[in-house]
């Protein structure tokens, strides 16, 4: 059991937050939750010792060991992927690293030979002949080619050190497993395979993530830092979601009931108050009026920027038809005859891990790039609108948001482009911020601003949540579903995926494709039906 008792965390004057006491169990799952800054990756550094508190203390059982997904990707880049996952339990890696010195030394001696055997005895009890073999299944459960698994870490992708990385926190299985986005850079495969292996995993696990779909599928209990404190509610995001708006409603609906109240008792107060027959109830009821508190609604942390997707006109029955689309670039073949007829009410999700090949076909489709061969033909009331996954080239300018957000927009007057970015959260100075030093989320809601503006009917999104925060990924969900006209979209976003997609394209290794019109949940029941066959 993990014990926190009375933790307070001060910068200055900020508090993150104030007198904290909670206690994480075996068998459970908890989801660290909070909005940008409320400090969720602060607390799993003080879980893991990593900062000092400002007040209280943490409790670790002797002998339970913590392990914690490392974030620097190049930290490891002089190691083997094997060994790298294998240190992930430090123990048994100094023991294997002390025996390794040991045999090799020229002159071995009586001491030696007690030591080693020593350490036999501790390689054995920690099931250190399997350790490279686990850390294979895990590496290749979490999508890492057999063929990486010998390679320097240092001549990785960053997406497959990723995998790596993750492996190393899973691997020897840690007592409390401390995990700060680790679905980020996961294909949708080994999303899903981390989601089975935390679910079975017995131990004590607290995770920060973005992903709702994740965080709905293995947490057991949510734990909310909002209002400079920790709240835990039992369940998973879905639950909290609704927990939280419940208990918000709840103290809205009570203080409204009280100020009914208040105002009921000073109008009595106010009116007889001076007649001595009423003096004494006016008393009474001046007694019962200081007596009500109303509960102080504190405004949360958490900011919703409002997405919704307004059409200049109706898609009409044509929309758009691809016809044997290929497209091979550096003799790598990313689209072969690819076909597709987009129907007006299609909301198509592009899923598989063939990222190159669905970033391209949206590239073709949004006139950035030709196809070797093949046709386009949109239909004649079609207004396309384009979320690249690269948008970089859009913010290179020294424009600021207000500038920059015009070039898009009908309406040039400044109250409305100022209030169009205060619904994405851009307020006062932050609307006047040079585009070009903007973070990765701030350009995201850029472009979703952007795209608002536009009033396109046929939406055209490549991984649009991609840098956002939880709060922003739903209100861009909601968007998404509410629309009228017609979607593309690629996303490692399932609840997204899930919630939004009535069609589902994958595009395979080997550029050929797979259409369904169905959800997503029956186009993996219809994949694994075919697997079983």
């Amino acid at each position: 059991m993990l014990k926190v008792q009375n933790v307070s965390l001060r910068f200055g004057k900020r508090t993150l937050f104030e007198n904290v006491n909670m206690e994480f169990t075996d068998d459970n799952c908890y989801g660290l939750i909070g909005a940008n800054g409320a400090g969720k990756s602060t607390f799993l550094k003080i879980l893991s010792g990593e900062i000092e508190t400002t007040t209280g203390t943490v409790s670790v059982p002797n002998g339970e060991r913590i392990s914690i997904l490392k974030q620097n990707h190049n930290e490891f880049d002089a190691y083997p992927v094997l060994e790298t996952v294998i240190m992930g339990d430090s123990e048994l890696y100094d023991i294997m690293k002390e025996k390794e010195a040991i045999y090799m030394k020229p002159d071995f001696s009586e001491e030696d030979g007690i030591r080693a055997g020593e350490l036999e005895e501790r390689f054995e009890a920690k099931n250190g002949w399997q350790a490279e073999s686990d850390a294979a299944i895990l590496l290749s459960g979490l999508g890492l080619p057999v063929e990486l698994h010998s390679s320097m870490m240092g001549d990785l992708k960053d997406t497959d050190k990723v995998k790596v990385l993750l492996a190393r926190a899973l691997f020897g299985n840690p007592d409390i497993l401390l995990l700060d986005e680790p679905t980020n850079g996961l294909d949708i495969a080994s999303k899903m395979w981390l989601e089975e292996f935390l679910i079975n995993f017995k131990n004590t696990v607290i995770v920060v993530s973005h992903d709702r779909h994740f965080l709905n599928k293995v947490c057991t209990h949510m734990v909310d830092i909002d209002y400079q404190k920790l709240t835990m509610f039992v369940g998973n995001y879905d639950f909290w979601f609704e927990s939280s708006e419940l208990i918000q409603k709840q103290m809205r609906d009570s203080n409204k009931k009280k100020e009914e109240k208040i105002a009921e008792l000073k109008s009595f107060i106010q009116r007889f108050s001076a007649n001595a027959s009423k003096s004494k109830q006016a008393t009474s009821r001046k007694k019962a009026l200081e007596k009500i508190k109303l509960d102080e609604i504190i405004p949360s942390s958490r900011k919703y920027p409002f997405v919704s997707f307004e059409v200049e006109r109706p898609l009409g029955k044509e929309v758009l038809t691809l016809e044997k689309i290929n497209k091979t670039v550096d003799g790598k073949v990313l689209l072969k005859d690819f076909s597709l007829t987009v129907r007006p009410d299609d909301k198509i999700a592009f899923v598989g891990m063939n990222e190159q090949a669905k970033t391209m076909l949206f590239k073709i489709i949004a006139g950035e790039e030709k196809p070797d061969s093949g046709t386009i033909k949109f239909g004649t009331t079609v207004k396309l609108s384009y979320f690249a996954k690269d948008h970089s080239e859009y913010f290179e300018s020294e424009l600021n948001l207000v500038e920059w957000l015009r070039q898009y927009s009908k309406n040039q007057e400044e109250s409305f482009i100022r209030g169009f970015l205060g619904r994405m959260l851009f307020s006062g100075e932050e609307s006047l911020k040079k585009v070009s030093v903007l973070s990765g989320g701030e350009k995201v809601r850029s472009m979703l601003a952007k795209m608002m503006l536009e009033q396109g009917n046929l939406l055209l999104f490549d991984e649009p949540t991609n840098h956002l925060d939880i709060e922003s990924i739903h209100s861009l969900n909601l968007g998404m579903k509410k629309f009228t006209g017609a979607i593309l979209f690629s996303s490692f976003d399932l609840e997204l995926i899930e919630t939004v997609a009535n069609r589902i394209i994958e595009i395979t290794d080997d550029g050929n494709y797979i259409d369904k019109q169905m959800t997503y949940e029956e186009y993996l029941e219809f994949q694994n039906d075919k697997a079983d066959k």
